[in-house]
């Protein structure tokens, strides 16, 4: 296990011509950390001119699909919680952390202490970054709730013509009517960078300040539906352009993106070092 860990360690960061992502892979048969991906934050704040200083948060990934075998062969089941902080110097690419969990199928531990410390060393080797990792069993997961808090946006009779992401779509309604609110909407969809496959999401936005026209952000939010990016820059990239837009006095983004391959990935970026709440949504 060390040398692969080792491997991992060494393995090329930055490009996905090297990943797993749109390439057909076979399944792992025994456990292999090297599979694990990572891929540096760094090129995608430059392009956002986003100094890691700047903004608090964390990604919360759900693994709903993770096994492993006793030492006398019985399979064992639980989901895995990840809270990976927002200034880890890496993420990694979620088709290569699915098939990294898939590896531990047939691969026996002695204990669930012996998998969880595997699963501690080898994501805080990949994230780059101390990562907070829970196994859950599976009637614990989380009970889902219909709804994010906040007020939703999708009612809103708005003409829409814009599927690229544009900042410019953003108003303030009144600069010198300050408020806090906390909005939502369920209509968000991005693209994945490699595979153009679809990402939906539900996506609030707490914040205070000069009031936001609520039509215009639906519309900025719906403007990324050809929009590709992995979900951690395309919160960054919201959080951004209303920093820059709308100057909030605080500001917290948070997506919820329904799973594929069993994992969803949840990014939370805040000007506050708060927590993002531990929550999930009926259709995640």
């Amino acid at each position: 296990m060390n040398s692969d860990r080792h491997t991992l360690q060494q393995q090329n960061e930055g490009s996905l011509d090297t990943g797993p992502l749109g390439l057909v892979s076979e399944q792992p048969t025994t456990y292999t950390p090297s599979l694990l991906h990572a891929i540096p934050r760094a090129d995608s704040r430059a392009a956002l001119n986003l100094n890691v200083d700047d903004v608090y948060g964390e990604d919360l990934w759900t693994g709903y699909e993770f096994s492993w075998l006793s030492t006398e062969g019985k399979p064992q089941v639980a989901g895995v919680r990840l809270r990976v902080p927002s200034q880890s110097a890496a993420i990694v690419e979620s088709k290569s952390l699915k098939l990294y969990l898939n590896s531990y199928a047939m691969t026996r531990f002695e204990t669930q202490a012996a998998v969880l410390s595997t699963l501690d060393q080898d994501l805080a080797l990949a994230f780059r970054a101390p990562v907070l990792v829970e196994l859950v069993p599976v009637n614990l997961l989380d009970a889902p709730i219909n709804q994010l808090p906040g007020q939703c946006l999708d009612h809103l009779d708005v003409r829409i013509k814009d599927y690229q992401r544009d900042p410019l779509l953003l108003e303030v309604e009144d600069i010198d009517r300050v408020v806090r609110e906390v909005v939502y909407t369920d209509l968000f969809r991005s693209l994945c960078p490699v595979t153009g496959q679809p990402d939906f999401a539900s996506i609030a936005i707490d914040y205070a300040g000069p009031a936001i026209s609520r039509e215009s952000l639906l519309r900025y939010l719906v403007s990324f539906r050809n929009h590709q990016a992995f979900h951690e820059s395309t919160i960054e990239q919201i959080y951004c352009d209303l920093r820059r837009r709308c100057q909030p006095q605080s500001l917290t983004v948070y997506g919820r993106f329904l799973r594929r391959g069993g994992l969803d990935i949840n990014p939370y970026r805040s000007s506050s070092a708060d927590p993002a709440p531990m929550l999930r949504l009926s259709r995640q």
